[in-house]
């Protein structure tokens, strides 16, 4: 069985975070430099919620709010739906399914280690999938 902590060693560990009170201005710039659709929020150094594009779009843009005014706090998900390491990677895509949510921070022992989102567990499936077929072929033709 697959689980978080093979794909964290694929992927790695790093998280790119913000604060609460930061700007929802400053959190999509870090978004847009990163590449990303999602930052875990810190608050001394405890996960307390997850701030993606989706709540700018929603909460932010449709509501006429300012980016530059609003802070990360106020349209965060305050209650950020998580993995362990042990997770299998079925549970998490279930997981992500049932909550309608595209990134899962992943902690031990209280500890954030880790994000990982569908496009993660996707690629990872994919090249699962790969070696075994690649594996299967080479015991036939050997």
């Amino acid at each position: 069985m697959s689980t978080v902590r093979n794909l964290l060693e694929m992927k790695g560990h790093t998280v790119h975070s913000i604060s609460p009170e930061s700007s929802v201005y400053d959190a999509l710039e870090v978004l847009e430099e990163k590449n990303l659709g999602a930052l875990v929020v810190v608050d001394k150094g405890k996960l307390i919620g997850v701030f993606t594009e989706r709540d700018y779009a929603r909460k932010v843009v449709l509501k006429g709010r300012s980016s530059k005014e609003t802070l990360v706090a106020d349209i965060m998900s305050d209650r950020p739906i998580y993995v362990n390491p042990n997770t299998s990677i079925e549970d998490c895509m279930q997981l992500m399914t049932d909550k309608f949510v595209r990134h899962l921070p992943v902690l031990e022992n209280n500890e954030l280690i880790g994000i990982v989102s569908i496009g993660d567990l996707v690629k990872y499936i994919i090249s699962e999938k790969e070696y075994i077929i690649e594996n299967l072929r080479h015991y036939i033709t050997s």
